[in-house]
């Protein structure tokens, strides 16, 4: 059986318009020619399509189940047509996005959404990483773009502000056996098990960030774990604000920032390599933010 894209055309054309003749002025063909090409497809199928004892023809049981699945081939090629058209003209088939531990994901994953709804054939990608993890990503070429937080001074990134996040430290109400003040020190918390999230960076520094000497650590690989481990009093850390503002609001957890124990407001950018060249996609997200 020989099916050719013309018959599934002429087809479809003829159901979408109505009638032979609507399909035929739709196709810029005569009627005769439309009727041929109907027919040879019906000899090669070995059904009618068509009902031809009324006043007009109307699709077979059969034909309207050929029809259904010729929609979806031509629609599969139209698909497959967009899809050569945009990688013809240098466009990136894929991105790849890192986001940090810290970054608001609505916000970040709204102006992703949106990115992947304007250009559908660019896949992205989504990783997440904590730490210098999603800076050693994009320093290695391994990553397109990052929200997270980089050093402003150097040189490799160029980066936009994206938004400001409050990091507190926390602990839940009962977990400490002392006073919670405005005056207490780090020197307090000694013998307290600090939680800690693990860099996901692999031959960088490792970055050590507010993190005691000299204390029992629980590492952990996420914020969200993290918050969990303090609530339940299991340890104290630091956690972004806007994940435990409501559990600081009602009392499940206590913030201890005061005159030594500081909290700190981290910068998240959108962060890609300051080196010239840039992919057609690549560009539109930066764009995007």
């Amino acid at each position: 059986m020989n099916i050719t894209l013309q018959q599934m055309q002429t087809l479809d054309a003829v159901v979408s318009q109505g009638s032979i003749q609507a399909g035929a002025r739709y196709l810029n063909k005569t009627h005769p020619s439309v009727i041929t090409v109907l027919k040879k497809l019906e000899d090669a199928l070995g059904f009618a399509l068509f009902d031809r004892s009324g006043y007009r023809s109307v699709l077979t049981e059969e034909g309207k189940k050929f029809h259904k699945s010729v929609k979806q081939i031509l629609g599969d090629m139209d698909e497959l047509k967009n899809q050569v058209t945009h990688l013809r003209g240098g466009e990136e088939g894929e991105l790849n996005i890192v986001v940090g531990d810290i970054t608001p994901l609505p916000g970040a994953l709204a102006v992703l959404r949106r990115f992947s709804r304007e250009h559908p054939y660019t896949r992205l990608n989504l990783f997440f990483g904590n730490l210098f993890g999603p800076n050693e990503r994009l320093l290695d070429g391994d990553a397109d773009l990052i929200i997270h937080h980089v050093d402003k001074s150097d040189s490799r990134y160029e980066y936009r502000d994206f938004c400001k996040v409050r990091v507190v430290p926390v602990v839940a109400p009962g977990f400490l056996d002392l006073p919670i003040s405005r005056e207490l020190r780090y020197a307090d918390l000694e013998g307290y098990t600090q939680c800690i999230i693990r860099d996901t960076s692999t031959h960088s520094e490792k970055l050590n960030r507010f993190v005691l000497d000299n204390v029992p650590h629980l590492t952990v690989g996420d914020q969200y774990t993290k918050k969990e481990v303090i609530l339940q009093g299991m340890g104290w850390g630091h956690m972004p604000l806007f994940l435990v503002e409501e559990e600081v609001s009602c009392g499940k957890l206590i913030s201890i920032a005061g005159k030594y124990i500081k909290g700190v407001t981290r910068e998240i950018v959108i962060a890609r390599l300051s080196a010239p060249e840039k992919g057609i996609m690549a560009e539109r997200l930066w764009q995007s933010f």
